[in-house]
């Protein structure tokens, strides 16, 4: 009997210390993102998107071993049927939402484990996915815009506010007493509702494919900006740029191994400190010309073939919707959301416009693709080999954020999947799991090989992925969604937004494909 006694003593006190460990796991797992320091990683947003997706549904399952462990220690209050609709809206994300318990039931629990942000900490993750390296190609967008390409940095700024305010809005629906109650939770489940009944996941599969095709672009992207940087920072060495870009991708291969972003997440506020001290040698080395500004080339004029690439360097540079419900649903104010949205978005057009300019300024026509391998070689030598040093820290983001949508997808759907998971029981990585994170890594050297042009590749994936989830989406389903909600100027708002976006979606998808076709036969033939 006493035998039996200690027995079940020790079950409990087992189950009690899992599930302490598990909630502490599962908020140390989510401070770097929640805080803004996983975000700075990377620069666009696009992998704090994916990643904050990838560590709210860790949590999630953190949250389920709790429950699990709690209703087999029998320390679960209730009859279980409380324990059994929360778990069924965990996986299905179907129920009650987590917000609507407001007792000490097993809801609360749930919303325990989710730590909140303040409106200055969703501001800095918002700023860093805004203000990022890919900055440097702002200059080159005024060369081809004169006046019209400030312009566009503004109208960027203003629209990619109000599409973020208009997709959260989208979260929200009134209940009987006229409240509004968040029913979603993320840009997906939006897409979803909007293509419901008929096809309820059509609008999913959309975002994610959106979604997949800019985190690969990202990861391309910051392989070519490495090879340019090293080839210029180096001309002399007997190195060409396709050598630099396969260096760096040798250094990248460790990424195929990567659990999880721990040890990446370390560096990411050095990076922003450093990307942050990298702009202001640069505005100072412009300042330090000002009496050489040729004022005279900022004009009225736009180059009709390369303008519209312009347009997708702009609005790539502005991506963070992707991530704003996850953001939004994370804040401990979320009626703070707008002003949030207001001063992150005010303050990212004045630093945009005013690097663009002034770079612009000083080298007027000589400016280069990117901005750095304008500067003087001493100069351009250190600067380049930090941002070097950025790119492939930041690169680890994207890349496993895209890992992860594609196992998701194809690899982990339960009876759905296409292909066997790639997993043990025991979580250990299969082959053919590694053999598809090396592919992807291989696939971004490829491209980063024979299209290196980094102005290319950033207008085709801002005018491809980045308006539609800017732009067209959060339009398309703010008039859906709240139709006989919204008032007349809005309806235009939304409309107007649509057609500009769209209109410069086409014209910059055409251009830059045109260039990359280009540039890829050229080097074909090389």
């Amino acid at each position: 009997m006493a035998t039996l006694i200690r027995g079940k003593l020790s079950n409990k006190l087992s189950n009690a210390a899992t599930a302490v460990s598990n909630k502490s796991q599962a908020k140390v797992s989510g401070m770097f993102a929640r805080m803004g320091f996983q975000a700075a990683t990377d620069d666009e947003g696009l992998g704090f998107a994916a990643c904050d997706d990838l560590d709210y549904d860790h949590r999630q399952g953190m949250q389920m071993d709790i429950l699990s462990s709690d209703e087999m220690g029998g320390e679960a209050s209730g009859d279980g049927s409380a324990l059994e609709g929360d778990s069924h809206y965990q996986r299905d994300g179907t129920g009650p939402p987590h917000s609507g318990s407001k007792d000490g039931g097993p809801n609360n629990e749930l919303t325990e484990v989710r730590p909140r942000i303040t409106a200055w900490e969703a501001g800095w993750n918002v700023t860093n996915a805004i203000q990022g390296m890919f900055v440097l190609g702002l200059p080159y967008a005024i060369l081809h815009g004169g006046y019209l390409g400030l312009f566009l940095i503004i109208f960027a700024a203003v629209v990619c506010c109000y599409t973020g305010k208009i997709l959260i809005a989208c979260l929200y629906e009134e209940d009987e007493d006229g409240q509004l109650v968040r029913v979603r939770d993320s840009y997906v489940d939006i897409a979803n509702a909007c293509c419901a009944p008929r096809f309820p996941s059509l609008g999913g599969h959309v975002v994610n494919v959106a979604q997949i095709i800019e985190l690969v672009m990202t990861c391309i992207l910051y392989v070519v900006v490495s090879g340019n940087l090293m080839y210029n920072s180096f001309p002399n060495m007997p190195i060409s740029q396709k050598s630099w870009a396969i260096i760096a991708t040798a250094a990248l291969l460790p990424c195929a191994f990567l659990k999880n972003l721990k040890a990446v997440s370390k560096f990411s506020l050095l990076c922003t400190m450093a990307h942050f001290v990298i702009n202001v040698l640069v505005i100072a080395y412009c300042l330090s010309r000002a009496r050489d500004w040729a004022w005279d080339k900022v004009k009225f004029y736009i180059d009709v073939k390369k303008f519209p690439i312009s347009i997708g360097i702009i609005v790539f540079s502005y991506t963070s919707q992707i991530f704003l419900p996850s953001l939004e649903g994370n804040m401990q104010k979320p009626s703070e959301f707008s002003c949030m949205m207001k001063w992150t978005h005010i303050a990212a057009c004045i630093l945009k416009g005013l690097f663009a300019l002034v770079a612009y300024l000083t080298w007027a026509d000589e400016t280069k693709e990117v901005i750095t391998d304008n500067l003087p070689p001493t100069i351009r030598a250190v600067v380049n080999l930090f941002l070097v040093a950025k790119a492939l820290l930041s690169y680890p983001l994207p890349f496993f954020a895209a890992v992860e949508v594609l196992e998701k997808s194809f690899f982990q759907d339960g009876g759905r999947s296409y292909f066997p998971n790639c997993y043990d029981g025991d979580g250990r990585l299969k082959s053919w799991g590694l053999t598809l994170r090396c592919v992807l890594v291989v696939f971004t050297l490829l491209m980063a090989i024979y299209v290196p042009h980094f102005a290319l590749l950033m207008g085709l994936t801002g005018s491809l992925t980045g308006a539609g989830l800017c732009f067209l989406l959060p339009s398309i389903f703010h008039l859906k969604l709240l139709w006989r909600k919204l008032q007349w100027h809005q309806v235009f708002f939304d409309v107007s937004i649509f057609v500009i976006g769209g209109i410069c979606s086409i014209s910059g998808f055409i251009h830059s494909m045109e260039g990359l076709i280009e540039a890829f036969k050229y080097n074909i033939h090389e």
